[in-house]
């Protein structure tokens, strides 16, 4: 179960590649948040999900909002597979699923149908954190297939 919506959003510290090379991002506060988290890079599904938000990134934008996306790749593996696919999204590498763990969306064993298993890889979700670093909106799920409701978020940012 997701944190909840009136939770103080955990804070952290996760590495993304900058112009200049890795560099950290933190939650921080001060300015809405739209966190997603997404399970792997270079999967079908992630990479439709994030190219939609890449392409509408101005909405977010005008709703005074940044977006951040979370997944248990590593920055370069990430920095790979934005260029390959034009993400423009902030792509921050939770390679420990430290955060995922710490937001309670990390599967306790991913597809292992699928004879992949992983543990702590991060259930597709998203958050809507306000400029104090609360939850306004929560939104996680079991199927790895299923992306969350665009335009609940953005109405949600509208409101806060």
């Amino acid at each position: 179960m997701a944190l909840a919506v009136g939770s103080k959003a955990p804070d952290f510290k996760l590495t993304t590649i900058g112009a200049n090379g890795p560099e950290y991002v933190t939650l921080g506060t001060g300015q809405k948040t739209v966190l997603l988290f997404v399970p792997m890079a270079f999967t079908g599904v992630c990479t439709k999900e994030l190219c939609e938000i890449s392409g509408g990134l101005n909405e977010f934008t005008a709703l005074n909002a940044r977006v951040l996306a979370i997944s248990g790749d590593n920055p370069f593996a990430q920095k790979a597979w934005a260029e390959k696919e034009n993400i423009t999204v902030t792509l921050l590498s939770d390679y420990d699923h430290s955060v995922a763990k710490a937001y309670d969306v990390a599967y306790e064993s991913f597809l292992p149908e699928k004879n992949l298993g992983q543990a702590g890889v991060a259930k597709r979700s998203a958050f809507v954190i306000d400029a104090s670093g609360v939850i306004q909106y929560a939104e996680s799920h079991d199927s790895p297939g299923t992306i969350p409701d665009f335009a609940a978020i953005k109405a949600k940012l509208a409101g806060i």
